[in-house]
Parts: structure tokens; sequence; C-alpha cells
């Protein structure tokens, strides 16, 4: 319990946990003081509350992966323009973002908002670093964790969508993004784009080493080709004690491969610590959740795209993101749900460094969502939410509140 009641600053009470027991959560100068059954009780009656009326307390979403520089929320709709290979979608999308007249602080402001309303509380944001834009794009990213840190903690990683052998100068971008200030190093299809497998890795694990920072690398060359780019990611990463710092975001290679393949490269995976980062699309491959984390791989969630060139779909909500993988990995029983879930917050927060207890001490960032159980809240999906920010309650029912502006 709190040390002094006159410290307590909001109570959340009739809330329920994961199973189903009654609780009340009290907050103090942005942290829990006391979180239990009955703990709102022993405060002073003038301390203001909150009446969660039954609603499940549980921790916030975190998207794992998305693309702040690239949405084009707030701009007027407008058409897809095809593209049959990643090559072609990165040429299309060159050509949209040389005519954009949004900037970007304000596309991925609006963007940030919308997660926030849904209770996305933490994001990690690929940026584009090529040789056309150079540090541009990070650099309003970077003003965007400024602007909107109180709302959402954003992790950057510095990505050379355009590749980084046959994009001349991108690797020293890359190594100036870093220093800038952006938090981890990416990739982008050493095969597929660069045709370079060791140029690629070799260029990127080294900046990566430098600078003391992880990685996290696009890959979406399939079958065995990308298995083999697995394995040469994990030993790099093993090779240089980057353990647990490495992701993998879509890795599709890993939905089409026999026992045998799958089986050494998710040993590999699980070797060098490197979490697989996925969203559910389709039609493509989704690497199989369950058997991954049999290996013992970590397995996460993002949004990826949100209305942008490569996708006018999209649209930030991470718990319509579980319900996408449920449908992918025929997911039905509560227990499989349960995981799903577990997808877009505990998963994505141990892979960003965060702590997940919801318990006496820990920031009180958390949502209240009306249902009875996780299952049933990946399920139904719910809009009436209330999310909690050092225990502000800055959004509710899929609106930022004025005090989240």
């Amino acid at each position: 319990m709190i040390g002094s009641r006159s410290k307590a600053t909001l109570v959340v009470a009739n809330a329920r946990n994961g199973s189903g027991d009654p609780i009340d959560v009290v907050i103090s100068e942005g942290t829990i003081a006391a979180i239990g059954p009955g703990a709102g009780s022993e405060t002073a009656a003038d301390v203001p509350r909150f009446d969660a009326k039954g609603g499940l307390l549980c921790q916030p979403f975190i998207d794992g992966h998305m693309h702040l520089d690239k949405t084009l929320i707030g701009l007027p709709f407008s058409p897809h323009i095809p593209g049959d290979t990643i090559a072609e979608r990165i040429e299309a999308e060159k050509r949209i973002r040389r005519q954009l007249s949004g900037p970007i602080q304000a596309r991925g402001g609006r963007l940030i908002e919308q997660v926030v309303a849904y209770g996305t509380l933490a994001l990690r944001s690929h940026v584009d670093i090529d040789s056309e834009i150079g540090l541009k794009g990070l650099e309003s990213v970077l003003s965007l964790k400024q602007s909107h840190g109180h709302l959402v903690d954003i992790e950057t990683v510095a990505f050379p969508q355009s590749g980084v052998m046959r994009d001349a100068g991108t690797a020293d971008l890359l190594d100036a993004a870093i220093a800038a200030g952006a938090d981890l190093v990416g990739g982008l299809d050493p095969a597929g784009i660069d045709n370079d497998i060791d140029g690629h890795l070799d260029a990127i694990f080294r900046i990566a080493s430098r600078h003391g920072v992880g990685l996290d690398i696009h890959l979406h060359d399939g079958g065995a080709l990308g298995a083999f780019e697995l394995r040469e990611i994990a030993a790099r990463g093993r090779a240089l004690g980057l353990q647990g710092r490495l992701a993998v975001s879509h890795a599709f290679c890993l939905g089409e491969l026999d026992d045998a393949d799958f089986g050494w490269t998710a040993e590999a995976l699980a070797e060098a610590g490197i979490a697989i980062m996925t969203t559910g699309p389709g039609p493509v491959p989704m690497p199989p959740v369950k058997r991954l984390k049999r290996y013992g791989v970590r397995v996460f969630c993002g949004s990826d795209n949100i209305r942008d060139a490569w996708s006018p779909f999209g649209n930030g909500d991470m718990l319509e993101r579980a319900g996408i993988v449920c449908d992918r990995q025929n997911f039905r029983c509560d227990a499989d749900l349960e995981e799903a879930f577990a997808l877009a917050t505990d998963a994505p927060a141990a892979v960003l460094g965060r702590p997940t207890p919801l318990e006496v001490g820990a920031r009180a960032d958390f949502l209240i969502l009306p249902a009875g159980s996780i299952a049933e809240a990946v399920a139904s999906r719910p809009m009436d939410r209330a999310v909690f920010r050092n225990g502000v309650m800055v959004a509710r029912n899929g609106r930022l509140l004025a005090a989240g502006a």
C-alpha cells in the first residue's frame, strides 16, 4: 500500500485481472502505488476515482514494427500504385515521396495519436535512410519523439529501404543515423535487393558493432534462400555477441520450409536470440508462431504499413492485429487467443526492453477493456477502451482526450 494516503492521485476501481478477480489500482505520481482487491478502499475520500465497471485491466499494446515516416494519414486518399516486386514497390514509393505535400511530423503525429487512442503506448518505427532523402526522415521522426513523447515511447530503426550495396553511400548514412540518435540498424533482403548477402550483412553488422546497438532486418526473400540468410544473420549475431539484440521482420520463408530446414533454422534463431516480427498478412506465407516458440524463438507483432504507398489498408489497432494472427494461424481456443494477445503486448515489450508487470512501482501505463477475459477481448475487439499513460487517462472510446493532446 502507499505510504501516505495524501499522495494518491487516482484510483481505478472495480477492474478485473486476467483471472477475473476484482482489483483496484491506486496511482501516485504516475506510478502504481497499490494494486489488488480493495486497494482503493484505503485512499482518502477526495481522491479522484475511475469506475472500471468490471472491465479488464491489461498491459498496453506495443507496436513492434511500423513506419511513421511513410504514412499518408491526414492527406487526401490517393489511388494505390501497383507493383509486383519489392523493387517495384520501392520505386513507386519514391515517386510518391517526391510529390508529398504533408510533412512527416504532421502525418506521423496523426498516426501516433490514432494508435494511442487504440491503446498503443510504445512502438518501434523503421525510418527510411537512402542517398535521396538522407537523414531528413530520421530527423522528423526524432522530432516526434519530443513532441509526442508524453503519449508514446518511440524506438527508431535506421532502415535502408533502397538497399545498402546498390545505393552508394547508404552504409555511411546508416552510420551517421545511429550517431544522430537512431536506436537500431536496419537491413533489407541482402539477396533479393542487394544481390550481395555477405556485403550487405557485413556492412550493417559492422555499424551495429561499432555503435553497440542491435539490428532489425526486413527479410522478404523466400524459401531456402531466406532460410540461408536467417542462418547467416544468426551466425554474425553470435560472433559479435549480439544475442538478444536482433530481430528479423517478416521472415516469410519460415512458413515455406520443410521440417528439416525449418528445425535447423529455428535452432539457429534461438541460439542467436533472434526475435521474429510478424504482421499476419495475407496472402504471403506467415512464420508459424507455435512451432517457433517451441524452439525457443521469440515472436512478436507489429502493424507494418498503415495507409501508405505500400498498402491503402491498416489502422494501427494492435487488438485487431492479434485477431488477424488468430485467423492466419487458426487460433481458436482461449489459450490461443491469449497467446495472440501476448504477441501484441508482452512479446514486443520484451524485444523493446520494456518492463511489463502491472505491479507496485511500475509506471502506470495500462488499459481497461470491456471484456471478461483476454480471450473475449481478442474475439470481440471492443472499441470502448480506457487508455492510461503515466496514470492519466489519455484516450477513451477510440478518441484521444484533450488531456493527452
